[in-house]
């Protein structure tokens, strides 16, 4: 018998681990957004993809030259197929508790993301990342910023890994 192959392949977004176990507490509420007068978080999923595909395939650069994004290789163009397939994994990731995912918006607008999934370098337990389209840089201290205090405030990480802003 011959395995058929997958109709979308899964491209390696970022180097974050994959896990199977929810790396928050059982009993812990997850937060299902943020606003504030700046911005607004909500949990990324596949009703962003047109949105999120165009603010990041925008960026490429300037996403590769935020910290946290060390190595240059994410992110890599791909279609809108593609995008939606990873849209839909960091959904599940969500549901499932091994990582969360937020799309960052102004309005309806997509401006960014935030990940936050286990860190596994042994010192932290969770490790953040974020970027914001080349368009709004200005929004990147501040999603900083925000995101810090979210992480203090609303979670309950006790080491979080979140590479500063300037």
């Amino acid at each position: 018998m011959v395995a058929k192959p997958s109709a979308v392949a899964r491209p390696a977004v970022l180097s974050c681990r994959l896990v199977s176990t929810p790396f928050v507490p059982d009993g812990f509420v997850v937060p299902r957004g943020l606003a504030t007068d700046r911005i607004r978080l909500e949990p990324l999923g596949p009703e962003h993809n047109e949105r999120d595909h165009q603010a990041w395939m925008s960026s490429i650069a300037h996403i590769r030259a935020t910290p946290g994004f060390p190595h240059g290789s994410w992110p890599t163009e791909m279609s809108a197929e593609q995008n939606l397939a990873d849209l839909v994994r960091h959904a599940e990731d969500f549901a499932a508790r091994t990582g969360f995912t937020y799309s960052v918006l102004d309005g309806d607008e997509v401006i960014g993301c935030v990940y936050l999934y286990p860190a596994d370098d042994g010192g932290h337990d969770v490790e953040a990342r974020s970027w914001v389209r080349a368009s709004r840089a200005e929004l990147d201290v501040v999603l900083w910023e925000t995101v810090s205090s979210w992480l203090a405030e609303a979670w309950p990480f006790r080491a979080p890994l979140y590479e500063q802003r300037s």
